[in-house]
């Protein structure tokens, strides 16, 4: 393994979503996860497309079956940490909880991914990443004036509020245990990374710079330079011109410097300024408009779809997109000089590595044998 956590040891009790990708994160940075799947998920042929799995093998085992939850906490054993997205007391039901496996290795930084937390008066209601950022506040500014909220994909709860608060999360439990010789759980919740990843805009409204509702600001599609635009061949472009320097480029590199034009920052010729952008925006191409505005300080972007984004110049030189196995996939990000990431395997099918990675984690081959006997893994 390659990264700046090989040597890490991390057991994943497989969910969906967010605690994959957690997993799938300290696997591309070198940990050696095992992925604990469901023994009836087990069987399946061919190659996984489950990206989210990738870089780890996987065991199929029942956790309700005898000996189930003991095949964890031998792996708990020799783990540094452990990922679970169960509801809020179903690992405790299934004999995985944080008191069994933090007394069988005192050391453990064990993580648990949910929507709203291990407590509250949500805790036990189900939900998905549109209800969690709806309640921190992050949905209700995202999206046209006078228009719905748009859900952002499930970006901003799952991924950007649950998964990446996670792995962060567990990082840092790792540094403190190596510290103090003590593990602790990390209750990571969707909605308090939601609500995380808007203090700026709280910033902003304590200091009067965001003082209207939805699609009138400064960054959320109410001005004029900081939106997208369709082009002549139905296409759309990104602009992103904030600062003065960088607006008083795209206005000249638009042609429109020997206009009389209202003061950037005066809200009130906003909804006007846009009329203009958007129908000078419409007269050229996506293309015509790269050849005029990429890569200058206009802060200008084409808007790519994911097929066409992996093939975008910056982002091959940057090596952003890879492929396993023949299938395009984002990277393992961010860099590191000296001990890059990697994606070590692409993603099994569930259980299709059991006796494999059991193996590795000490478990001897007449153990693996009974255990397959008694129907406890697949």
């Amino acid at each position: 393994m390659s990264g700046p956590l090989a040597g890490v040891r991390v057991v994943e009790l497989v969910g969906i979503g967010p605690g994959p990708f957690a997993a799938m994160m300290l696997a591309d940075m070198g940990a050696e996860v095992v992925r604990v799947d469901r023994a009836d998920r087990a069987g399946r042929s061919g190659p996984s497309l489950d990206l989210l799995g990738r870089g780890r093998p996987s065991v199929g085992l029942d956790l309700k079956a005898p000996g189930g939850p003991e095949v964890v906490l031998r792996l708990v054993e020799r783990a540094d940490a452990l990922i679970e997205g169960f509801r809020p007391g179903v690992a405790e039901k299934l004999g995985v909880g944080p008191d069994p496996c933090l007394e069988r290795n005192p050391k453990l930084v064990y993580g648990r991914m949910t929507g709203w937390g291990q407590e509250g008066p949500l805790a036990g209601a189900a939900g998905h990443d549109i209800n969690y950022i709806a309640l921190a506040g992050a949905l209700d500014g995202i999206g046209r004036a006078g228009q719905a909220p748009v859900p952002p994909m499930n970006l901003v709860g799952d991924f950007g509020g649950g998964g990446m608060l996670l792995a962060f999360g567990i990082a840092c439990g790792l540094i403190e245990a190596a510290r103090s010789g003590k593990g602790q759980v990390v209750d990571a919740a969707m909605v308090d990374g939601a609500a995380i990843q808007t203090t700026f805009i709280h910033q902003m409204r304590a200091l009067g710079m965001w003082p209207g509702p939805r699609g009138t600001n400064l960054l959320d599609s109410g001005a004029p330079f900081y939106d997208a635009y369709q082009t002549k061949d139905g296409k759309y472009v990104a602009v992103g011109a904030l600062e003065a320097q960088f607006y008083q480029e795209l206005v000249q590199r638009l042609g429109l410097e020997a206009e009389d034009l209202p003061p950037q920052m005066d809200r009130s010729a906003w909804p006007d300024m846009k009329r203009r952008f958007a129908e000078l925006f419409r007269t050229r191409t996506r293309q015509e408009w790269c050849e005029i505005l990429e890569g200058t300080d206009a802060c200008f972007a084409p808007v790519l779809s994911m097929e066409e984004a992996a093939g975008h110049p910056h982002n091959r030189h940057r090596g952003t997109f890879v492929e396993v196995d023949g299938v395009p996939q984002p990277a393992p990000a961010p860099r590191f000089s000296r001990t890059p990431g990697a994606v070590a395997r692409p993603p099994s099918q569930p259980g299709a590595d059991t006796e494999e990675a059991l193996l590795a984690w000490g478990f001897s081959g007449q153990e693996i044998s009974e255990l397959r006997a008694a129907g406890t893994i697949s």
